[in-house]
């Protein structure tokens, strides 16, 4: 067993404080990960909190990891110590279902998350990435390319994979006009990978002051979404709308503007659903309202090449560990530009 230090929440009304704990000892496949950096997700904040309603205490949040490979199994033939890697929202899966098999993990329904998820290792759960080391099966380990600065990467492994799966999935490219609901975490990331894929963007906000930094993202046009008059201008206009807001709101005004067979992906969970939307918008032009998930690992580390070939790194402001609670306090306010990452040295000093 290994000596770990981290932050945990002990129960949802607690800031995140302190947390020693222990990781396995390396199996023959294992990789042992010193964490460098951990993104900071809003998801991180849903669980924390038990917004979503299966949190399970002491939890160490994180599932955006990246650092430096410190001990390899026996059996590891896919990394050395020294390689820079990553870690995303899963750590394992059964291997043999026809997800697995079809490289769609997250799908898995034995697929087993990097926190707040059974540890079939050490019983108790999984603890994640606001920590200083890690220990991962080697075929859940992410190869991070040197193009790309490590802090800026470790978003990529959940905002990123999120937006590039759908993307990639609907076969998003040139020619198609694409709409981004909100510039955040993952609408900032969506606004980069639809650009790159060659799809004229357009950016939905609410706020004026997104306008700027939403066309120095990759957004060809930037739409206020509370502006009926700028909506009703792109009425059955678009092949594919990303919705990444994670709070609810309806969804009427964006299927509305889908041309047919239009396709609505939801990516942002909120702790409360959204209003019902209105059939009639779906079904007297073939629309589609769909959600996605993260990718399995094969796409994952797709995407991972795609941004170190198209130089696309998240927007992020570095914090120390002992800045999370006021963190999560900005993360709520939309106070970040795009998201916060955790330099992991912090837990040492």
């Amino acid at each position: 067993m290994q000596k770990t230090i981290g932050y945990a929440a002990h129960n949802q009304n607690s800031p995140l404080v302190p947390f020693n704990f222990e990781r396995r000892d390396l199996t023959a496949t294992d990789v042992q990960i010193e964490i460098l950096y951990c993104g900071v997700c809003h998801s991180d904040i849903h669980q924390v909190r038990n917004e979503w309603g299966n949190s399970v205490f002491p939890m160490v949040p994180g599932h955006e990891i990246v650092g430096k490979v410190s001990q390899v199994g026996s059996k590891v033939t896919a990394f050395k110590i020294g390689d820079a890697v990553g870690v995303g929202c899963m750590v394992n899966s059964c291997r043999v279902c026809p997800d697995c098999q079809d490289h769609l993990e997250q799908f898995c329904n034995a697929a087993e998350f990097t926190y707040n998820w059974p540890d079939k290792h050490l019983g108790g759960s999984h603890y994640g990435g606001y920590s200083t080391q890690i220990v991962v099966d080697q075929d859940f380990v992410l190869y991070v390319s040197d193009k790309l600065e490590l802090a800026a990467v470790a978003p990529l492994l959940c905002a990123g994979i999120t937006t590039y799966s759908p993307l990639r999935h609907w076969k998003v490219g040139r020619g198609d006009k694409v709409g981004i609901v909100g510039l955040g975490g993952l609408g900032h990331m969506g606004l980069k990978f639809a650009h790159a894929l060659g799809a004229h963007v357009v950016l939905f906000t609410t706020n004026p002051a997104k306008i700027e930094d939403g066309k120095r993202l990759g957004a060809d046009e930037v739409v206020l979404s509370n502006h009926s008059d700028q909506m009703q201008q792109h009425l059955a206009g678009f092949d594919f709308i990303l919705d990444t807001v994670s709070a609810p709101h309806s969804l009427d005004a964006y299927t509305a503007l889908l041309k047919r067979d239009g396709t609505l992906c939801l990516v942002g969970l909120p702790d409360h659903p959204h209003p019902s939307p209105s059939v009639g918008n779906l079904i007297f032009k073939r629309r589609r309202i769909v959600g996605s998930l993260i990718g399995g690992i094969q796409e994952t580390q797709e995407m991972l090449d795609f941004c170190a070939e198209n130089s696309i790194t998240s927007d992020i402001e570095i914090i120390p560990i002992q800045q999370i609670n006021e963190a999560f306090e900005r993360v709520l306010k939309s106070d970040v530009k795009y998201r916060f990452v955790i330099d992991l040295a912090s837990l040492k000093s």
